[in-house]
């Protein structure tokens, strides 16, 4: 029986589950989703190959699970960091430095090719996890209409745009000593797109 990490069996299970995690995190980052399998993650992690499967079946169970837990983390992130900001202005910006600093680090297919990648049922899983994230971004474009500092449309289409915009990774795929400065242009260019001083 494999020795049990952290003295209970939580958390041992939530133990081998961050391990798990930090080395499909650095196998996407380095090599992207099409190159993981679930032995080079259990060896990257130093569990058995067996205790794996135990928690994750299969590679897409093992990314939605991964998936979900980024996405919760990121989305008390995101909360913090918009809360701490003093205008809609502000708000976005730090709303767009956000998702293109995620954009940076992970490198999961872009939403057409990682459905072709997923079972519908995953991918959807996967996909759920875009709206509460959507959500604040919609809140952050009303606030600013309802201040008049921002254009005031339908702020799902702009949301829409907006996301757009910053999912392009040519924004990211940058020599790290540029990648500062591209993801402030791209924060500019957002600002300056739903803003009303931007239509005078």
């Amino acid at each position: 029986m494999p020795k049990v990490i952290g003295g209970s069996l939580a958390t041992h299970r939530e133990q081998v589950r961050e391990r798990v995690f930090h080395a499909l995190r650095e196998q996407l980052y380095r090599r992207g989703f099409d190159s993981v399998t679930l032995s080079g993650v259990a060896a990257a992690a130093g569990v058995g190959r067996s205790a794996l499967y135990n928690h994750f079946p299969d590679r897409q169970a093992l990314l939605v699970a991964f998936v979900e837990a980024e996405a919760a983390r990121y989305v008390a992130d995101l909360d913090t960091a918009l809360d701490g900001a003093r205008s809609p202005a502000d708000r976005l910006a730090v709303f767009a430095r956000m998702q293109l600093r995620r954009l940076a680090e992970f490198h999961l297919p872009p939403g057409q090719a990682l459905a072709g990648a997923l079972d519908p049922q995953a991918y959807r899983r996967i996909a759920a996890h875009a709206d509460p994230i959507g959500d604040r971004l919609v809140a952050v474009l009303r606030e600013g209409a309802a201040e008049g500092c921002m254009v005031d449309d339908d702020p799902r289409v702009l949301a829409a745009v907006v996301t757009g915009a910053l999912s392009s990774r040519r924004i990211v795929d940058v020599d790290p000593a540029e990648l500062d400065a591209s993801i402030e242009t791209a924060v500019a260019a957002v600002l300056r797109a739903v803003s009303t001083v931007a239509r005078d």
